[in-house]
């Protein structure tokens, strides 16, 4: 059975920042606290991502599948993953808000057995969240750096 967990955040950054972080594909290690390593292979579509989750976690990898522009978009797959999923495909999209900053929409869509959904669901909140939070903090600390 495929599930859906939608993560939303308004971010204090302009909305043009955050897709430009967003679409780099990296620093996931900088934004995410269970994430020790993060290393990019290739660019844009078709990229590789390689993690390392902390405290010997386990190793996952995203597939790129398609970055949009236009539409401030990002999807990837995870072939691999320590999770208890047997498919797994993230969305990313940035919109902005009526005062120019970014809203992150950040949406998994996961196939698990019935028994694990509801602690992969809550995994996937709680990691999302924290990391979106590393990202403002991450971006607004380049953004000052740069004034």
């Amino acid at each position: 059975m495929t599930h859906k967990q939608p993560i939303t955040k308004k971010l204090n950054v302009p909305a043009d920042i955050v897709w430009q972080a967003i679409r780099n594909i990296g620093r996931l290690d900088v934004w995410f606290p269970i994430i020790e390593s993060c290393r990019v292979e290739g660019e844009g579509q078709g990229a590789s991502r390689y993690m390392t989750i902390a405290n010997g976690g386990g190793d996952i990898k995203d597939t790129i599948e398609e970055i949009d522009d236009a539409n401030r978009r990002l999807v990837y797959l995870r072939p691999v993953s320590p999770f208890p999923v047997s498919y797994y495909q993230g969305t990313v999209e940035v919109f902005t808000s009526y005062d120019g900053l970014g809203i992150v929409v950040w949406t998994i869509e996961f196939e698990s057995k019935p028994e694990d959904a509801a602690s992969v669901a809550e995994l996937v909140h709680d990691a999302i969240s924290a990391g979106l939070d590393g990202m403002e903090k991450d971006l607004q600390r380049l953004g000052a750096s740069r004034c």
